[in-house]
């Protein structure tokens, strides 16, 4: 029987792409999403083998969508997909449960790969990724972005991308004043106090594209 594949970007083109070339070795693509929160409702309806997630994708990115996936259907695996490495993505990534984390500009055999890894239960991460970040793993050193609460890290993307505090109240179903209240945790947890350093923020970790 073939792997199950669930495809999320928010380029139609690049999830194009990576069926053709995924469905050309007999990696069976069954479902595409072009947002984090449609890809964890798709992966609860399919229940792929594997969700390759693109790590940068709005409303929920890549990372938040994985770790919804790892607890609500853990038998999925996860791999993020994603333009570059820094040392707090790939350790997010492996404490919100992602098995796989590829980079993209490497070739489609490395994802194939990861796909297969992933599907056998195992850990797949891309050439490049320092000893330091795994072994940090290991022993539980915590970045700062994991001192905020899922919903604290949504709204850390949604006013990166732009969203006011009442577009934010409304895409997360709360008052103005929560939204405003959880902004202001997020400032104070990652000792940062504008608008655009949370902006910068959020691109440097690779949570939103510049």
């Amino acid at each position: 029987m073939s792997l199950t594949v669930l495809l999320a970007d928010d380029h139609s083109v690049v999830r194009e792409g990576l069926r053709l070339l995924l469905e050309r070795d007999g990696i069976r693509v069954v479902g595409e999403a072009a947002d984090g929160q449609a890809a964890v409702d798709l992966a609860r309806r399919l229940e792929p083998n594997v969700a390759v997630l693109d790590l940068a994708m709005p409303i929920l990115n890549g990372l938040e969508a994985a770790r919804q996936i790892s607890r609500l259907v853990p038998r999925v695996g996860t791999i993020l997909l994603a333009l570059h490495t820094t040392d707090n993505n790939v350790l997010d990534a492996l404490r919100a449960g992602v098995r796989g984390y590829v980079l993209k500009a490497q070739p489609i055999d490395e994802l194939r790969g990861a796909i297969a890894a992933v599907a056998r239960g195992e850990i797949y991460l891309s050439p490049g990724v320092s000893d330091a970040v795994v072994n940090a793993y290991l022993s539980g050193a915590a970045a700062p972005i994991q001192r905020l609460s899922p919903r604290e890290r949504q709204v850390l993307q949604l006013v990166a991308e732009g969203c006011s505090t009442k577009q934010v109240g409304v895409l997360l179903g709360v008052t103005a004043k929560t939204a405003e209240t959880h902004r202001g945790r997020v400032m104070k947890k990652l000792g940062i106090h504008t608008t655009v350093g949370l902006v910068r923020y959020a691109i440097r970790e690779g949570l939103i594209s510049p």
